[in-house]
């Protein structure tokens, strides 16, 4: 069976790709890069159009556009994007030929009159975009700065659809799914611990991001092993002109970065090298005590939040457009509390990516090898006499791809493979001394192809992935589809569905908030689920648009580690059904000065586990994010900034009381006279209580200060929970007096100083 599932992988994936390889090169192809002309960075959602005419399209996060099928004839072609000023050349198009360009655009204060229709409102006129929400470095800038630095992971948090346990742990749930079933990649490399336990901020650089794009669900085929949701951060090259750099300390973190050529491009046609090394570090644990005191734990003295990252990569653009990309990174991160409990993480990892435009070719290829490590443990101290039971795990994955792209006229063909190997490696032992070990190495193979076409008024994607999943011998097909409708030019109709599977699980259970103790293991089954996907998009206006979606999730099944085994013969593992649905509302308005976000989620998550239907523990009913970010003008360098959160409680089981439970560890002991261990009882109605509400305002003021055309300083401060709400975190169901809350108000004052 297991060669005859081998034999079907292969002979599928050869079929596809002789089928795909048929297709005759397109001719009168134009295409090229678009680039800040002050740093080089590229310009993700230009608009490039052939004036007069009907042909154009949107840059990609690389700043890459492609016209096809382009009648041959000399044509102006312009260049569009907010902010810069409008760019226009002469270019021939020859029936043979394929012409590459690379475009400077000048920054400039560009009023947002003066520009019609942005790239991204063009972007999603053109393409299916599913569930999908692309994030800038800019917007993240715009959101009030947690610790008076601006990360990743606070702006993540106010997204429709996704749910936050709080600013301790730094989990984040996308539509129902666990953290597990969140793929996060840098770069294209799987990241397995992306938050640091103290959930403000993130492993990444903010600086150093290119674009970030979610898919809360109905994501394509190019992405496999995961069930619920995709974080896909992208990072910049480094400045290809000059050197710049920072340097930046709050009371939460210092951080700094720099980058700058090794090899300059002086004609703009010819190849450039250059880097970009980024380090932050907490220093929360030493700064606390003095600033922080009210919230400190009175055992320690200090926030004990310890943790430190490392990014660098070298970037190489070659004069035809074809770029590859060296990059590397290291993560620390720990949680000490002495003589009760201590939590240490690494991760580290790098890789080399690539993409190459072949000379007179409508093809793209697109390649990435790269390898990452994660390695957690938790030690608890135990009184004298009695036996510490120490947790551990590593997991370590490899992962290679290349992808091809035709652009085929208003069509698109993506086509690929994707290798990777998987090894993890966990021990624990339960309350009962029941110990669960797991040592296993996989190898997934998968190929995939994805079609864009375009007819009359509506697009669609329809996309197919065969995986190979070596270690539980398994086969799977699984179809996606994703189409929009254009009812009108401001109004469009969209909808999606797909098969989903992953091998990957973690030790934590879904009845579980607060776990800072994430490790890795292969489940012994593949988990399966579908997603189903139906929404609107309205352009109100130029400045105003509205985005409504919903969606149904149902997970075939969902594996979860027995972690109450009483002996060896119990399951390890518990099997279970699970559903999740509802509807995300999104209202933005973007101005040259001010910019609104207001988000609204419903949600309903449950699992079956084949006993009773339960609310999960993360099930929270009403979700809403407000953001309002307003600069006061040209010669006033202020940004005011506001962000307001509130969401149901969360769930959780009831405890009716306590009884008496005999033990008899001596034969001697009599029953009359010996008393029980007291134990509690818990409600037999899974997660049937809630907790309270929970609700934050955080506000920060921004001056960005430049001193000169290469010298700048931005000053910030920010305050966190302004209003000092007590929000629970945790409540020791033995005790209910014993509860510990999310932290408290939290002003910071943050200093920024670089150059460029």
């Amino acid at each position: 069976m297991f060669h005859h599932r081998w034999s079907r992988f292969w002979l599928s994936t050869l079929l596809l790709y002789v089928s795909l390889l048929g297709y005759a090169q397109q001719k009168g192809t134009i295409r090229g890069h678009v680039f800040d002309k002050k740093d080089g960075t590229a310009i993700p959602f230009a608009t490039v159009v052939l004036q007069g005419t009907e042909y154009g399209t949107t840059t990609d996060i690389d700043g890459l556009f492609v016209l096809s099928a382009i009648p041959v004839g000399t044509y102006t072609l312009v260049v569009q994007y907010i902010g810069y000023d409008t760019a226009r050349l002469s270019v021939e198009v020859n029936p043979s030929e394929v012409k590459y360009y690379r475009i400077f655009i000048k920054p400039q204060t560009v009023h947002l009159k003066a520009v019609q229709v942005s790239g991204k409102k063009a972007a999603a006129r053109r393409n299916v975009q599913i569930s999908t929400v692309s994030i800038t470095p800019t917007q993240i800038q715009a959101l009030p700065s947690v610790g008076s630095e601006p990360d990743i992971a606070q702006y993540l948090r106010i997204l429709p659809g996704v749910i936050s346990t709080g600013v301790q742990g730094g989990q984040i749930y996308i539509r129902g799914g666990s953290p597990v079933q969140n793929m996060v990649l840098l770069d294209g490399m799987l990241i397995f611990s992306p938050f640091h336990s103290i959930g403000f901020f993130s492993v990444f650089e903010t600086e150093m991001i290119q674009n970030v794009n979610v898919y809360t669900g109905g994501f394509g085929v190019e992405y496999g092993d995961r069930l619920s949701a995709v974080v896909d951060i992208r990072t910049r090259h480094g400045n290809m002109h000059r050197y710049a750099g920072f340097v930046s300390l709050s009371p939460f973190q210092m951080r700094t970065m720099l980058e700058g050529p090794i090899i300059k491009d002086r004609t703009g046609k010819g190849s450039a090298l250059s880097f970009m090394l980024s380090y932050k570090n907490s220093v929360l644990p030493y700064s606390s005590p003095y600033l922080y005191r009210y919230a400190v734990v009175d055992s320690i003295g200090a926030l004990p939040f310890y943790y430190s990252d490392w990014y660098g990569t070298v970037s190489l653009l070659l004069g035809g457009g074809s770029h590859a990309r060296l990059f590397g990174f290291r993560h620390s991160d720990a949680v000490i509390y002495p003589n009760i409990a201590q939590y240490r993480w690494h991760a580290n990892g790098g890789g080399l990516k690539f993409k190459i435009l072949p000379p007179q070719s409508s093809l793209l290829i697109e390649g990435l090898f790269a390898g990452s490590t994660y390695q957690i443990k938790e030690r608890i101290p135990q009184p004298p006499g009695i036996r510490e039971k120490p947790r551990s795990s590593i997991v370590s994955a490899f992962d290679a791809y290349v992808r091809f792209t035709r652009h085929l006229g208003d069509n698109r063909l993506m086509y690929g493979f994707n290798f990777q190997t998987l090894s993890t490696d966990i021990r624990f032992v339960n309350a009962i001394d029941i110990t669960f070990q797991q040592r296993i190495n996989n190898t997934t193979m998968a190929s995939y192809a994805k079609y864009k076409w375009k007819w009359n008024q509506l697009i669609g994607e329809a996309g197919i992935r065969a995986t190979f999943y070596a270690s539980l011998a398994d086969f799977r097909f699984e179809p996606r589809l994703g189409f929009k409708y254009n009812i009108h030019p401001d109004f469009r109709l969209k909808g999606a569905f797909g098969l989903y599977s992953q091998q990957l699980m973690s030790t934590t259970n879904e009845r579980d908030i607060v776990n800072l103790f994430i490790g890795y293991l292969i489940a012994p089954q593949l988990q399966t689920g579908t997603h189903y996907i139906g929404g609107i998009e309205w352009d109100l206006s130029d400045h105003w648009q509205w985005n409504a979606e919903m969606y149904y999730k149902n997970y075939e099944l969902l594996l979860s580690l027995n972690r109450d085994r009483r002996t060896p013969s119990d399951p390890e593992y518990i099997r279970e059904k699970g559903r999740a649905y509802g509807l995300d509302i999104l209202l933005t308005n973007r101005s040259e000065r001010h910019y609104l976000w207001v988000a609204y989620s419903l949600g309903f998550v449950t699992r079956d586990n084949g006993q009773q239907v339960y609310y999960a523990t993360f099930d929270r009913r009403h979700n809403i994010n407000a953001l309002l970010s307003y600069k006061l003008g040209k010669k006033i360098p202020i940004e005011l900034s506001l962000r307001w959160n509130f969401g149901t409680g969360f769930k959780f089981t009831k405890l009716y009381g306590f009884a008496e439970k005999q033990v008899y560890p001596d034969l001697q002991d009599d029953p009359r006279t010996k008393n029980g261990e007291v134990v509690p009882v818990f409600s037999e109605t899974i997660n049937g209580g809630v907790l309270p509400d929970y609700h934050r305002l955080d506000l920060s003021v921004k001056y960005a200060r430049e001193i000169n055309p290469h010298l700048f300083a931005d000053v910030i401060f920010s305050v966190t929970n302004a209003y000092n709400r007590r929000n629970i975190f945790f409540v020791n169901p033995l005790k209910a007096e014993d509860k510990i809350y999310q932290l408290p108000i939290l002003p910071s004052l943050g200093l920024k100083l670089g150059f460029k």
